[in-house]
């Protein structure tokens, strides 16, 4: 089933439930309120949920109604976490690269991951607003998954049973700003403002086979300006899986209902499928060229990222946004 949420109904929104197709959805106020609500309770929910969506796609479901895209927030307009993992080694070690850097070999074995900013999220169409193009802007096309309650020092194979929901991601990203605030040694803050999720979340049996092993094997899309910038592949080169990145995030302390993990910048070896951020593009300029010849984000650029099923049909909706100055 596919879940959204509607802009209406105060800062969590109003869940809904949406058609195969994205066309249709019913609110599920009587199943959940908010998104958050359903995956709190997910033993109970999540039958009711299945029950409702299979009546919106016999088109039996009272109060189905079309749906437009821009009437929805995020998915999760605020999450209690969201941790952001880099599966991609490609992208590693392309960026360790062009800085002169190797990788060091527990890359192999221990994922990346920092937390990220969760208390809210863009809605998936509209705008991105930035203070200043001097800051290096750039998106991150990724892939997420969205947990359900998850015990401290669960293994990868029972992280399995914990996957609720699967979505995208623009990691929005403020290049210029995060050399220096690496180099303090404590993460990055301000160069990684509020990101945006697709317009619905899927629950894992949507995929089908496309589904397996805890990794989604469909390339994923990003267009800048009309034009076609990557489709890597996202199941091909993933180092670590999303049970193993829910696993490494969880050895420590348990993880709320709710919990966003994400796959970071999706690459692949073959070089030919493009990229999935501007940052990497840069890259490898700077390893064929000695130096980087295309440009972060301008204001007025439009980014478009999306995942098509074998059918050619589109499975979370479009992310798709302006990147504007910030205004108060």
């Amino acid at each position: 089933m596919k879940l959204g949420t509607l802009r209406a109904g105060g800062r969590d929104g109003t869940l809904v439930v949406v058609s195969a197709d994205l066309a249709h959805a019913v609110v599920a106020r009587d199943i959940a309120p908010t998104l958050q609500a359903a995956l709190d309770d997910w033993g109970r929910t999540a039958p009711a949920l299945a029950e409702l969506a299979a009546a919106l796609q016999a088109g039996s479901a009272d109060g189905r109604f079309a749906l437009r895209i821009e009437d929805l927030a995020a998915p999760l307009p605020r999450a209690y976490q969201f941790l952001d993992g880099s599966a991609y080694l490609a992208h590693v070690e392309r960026v360790r690269r062009a800085r002169g850097a190797e990788m060091p070999p527990s890359f192999l074995e221990d994922p990346l991951m920092y937390q990220a900013a969760s208390d809210g999220f863009l809605p998936p169409v509209g705008t991105i607003p930035v203070s200043s193009e001097e800051f290096g802007i750039d998106f991150e096309s990724e892939v997420c998954v969205v947990t359900g309650d998850v015990p401290m020092g669960v293994s990868p194979a029972e992280a399995a049973d914990h996957v609720r929901l699967v979505c995208l991601v623009n990691d929005v990203s403020l290049r210029n700003l995060i050399p220096a605030e690496l180099a303090k040694g404590f993460g990055f803050v301000q160069s990684k403002p509020r990101s945006a999720l697709s317009p619905v979340m899927v629950t894992p049996d949507e995929l089908g086979d496309a589904w397996h092993d805890g990794k989604l094997h469909l390339p994923l899309l990003t267009w800048l300006d009309g034009e076609r910038f990557g489709a890597p592949e996202a199941g091909a080169d993933m180092q670590f899986s999303f049970h193993e990145l829910i696993a490494h995030a969880a050895k420590t302390r348990p993880l709320a209902a709710g919990t966003i993990i994400g796959s970071g910048t999706v690459a692949n070896q073959d070089e030919s499928l493009g990229a999935s951020c501007m940052a990497e593009k840069r890259m490898l300029e700077i390893i064929r060229d000695g130096k980087p010849t295309t440009p972060f984000l301008s204001f007025g650029a439009r980014v478009r990222i999306e995942m098509l099923d074998d059918a050619g049909r589109n499975i979370f909706g479009s992310i798709e946004h302006v990147y504007q100055p910030y205004r108060r």
